[in-house]
């Protein structure tokens, strides 16, 4: 059994590692995954962008009780406005909030360049190799 609950993952590109990630922050974790994910492999942002981008959290984090669908407040507002239309409960919480956790990121390119990426939610840095 594990000593924490961190959820690290690994793409490899013909067996190679591409790209590691993992994040903090309770049920959250496998949304910001998924999302990193998404957004660095299908939409080809780069490992900071991915990190920075806004993100939403449907459930709980941080040991809270609550089990609303939280969003970051640079989600535009009518996305907020449509969700809430269809029975979805709601609450805008601050931009870059620790609720979300904290995510990092490696890109690995088939040059050897190793991009990095830190959450601007959390205190750590990246850098690029």
């Amino acid at each position: 059994r594990t000593m924490h609950t961190l959820t690290p993952a690994m793409l490899l590109k013909d067996g190679k590692p591409r790209l590691v990630c993992g994040s903090m922050g309770g049920e959250g974790q496998p949304q910001t995954l998924a999302a990193l994910i998404t957004r660095i492999v299908d939409f080809g942002l780069a490992p900071q962008d991915a990190v920075n981008a806004p993100r939403w959290l449907l459930g709980r984090s941080w040991g809270a009780p609550d089990n609303d669908l939280k969003l970051e407040g640079r989600i535009p507002a009518d996305v907020a406005d449509e969700l809430r239309r269809r029975g979805q409960p709601v609450r805008m919480v601050e931009d870059y909030t620790e609720v979300m956790g904290h995510a990092g990121a490696i890109l690995c390119h088939e040059d050897g360049l190793l991009q990095g990426a830190a959450d601007p939610r959390g205190d750590g840095q990246a850098v690029t190799l």
